[in-house]
């Protein structure tokens, strides 16, 4: 999947408190290696996320090679939305 840098910097942003939380427990990986794979880069507490940026418009295309991270981060913003 692709998007753009700040598309997926803006869904981040837009994340309820504690979200990144709730995502590394139900995965049971860091919560740096989430915010690692919303454009983070604090590898010495994270993993590296499946990700490849390409520099361009839009802060440049993002390919996810994983996309869990971003639907359970999409089905947190419409559980949010729909509150």
């Amino acid at each position: 999947m692709n998007i753009t840098f700040n598309e997926l910097r803006a869904m981040k942003d837009k994340l309820p408190d504690g979200t990144m939380h709730k995502i590394a427990d139900e995965l049971g990986i860091s919560v740096e290696s989430v915010r690692n794979y919303f454009g983070g880069a604090n590898y010495a507490q994270g993993a590296v996320a499946d990700i490849h940026i390409e520099k361009g418009p839009g802060g440049g295309i993002v390919h996810l090679e994983n996309t869990v991270i971003y639907e359970m981060a999409q089905k947190y913003l419409s559980s949010d939305e729909e509150e």
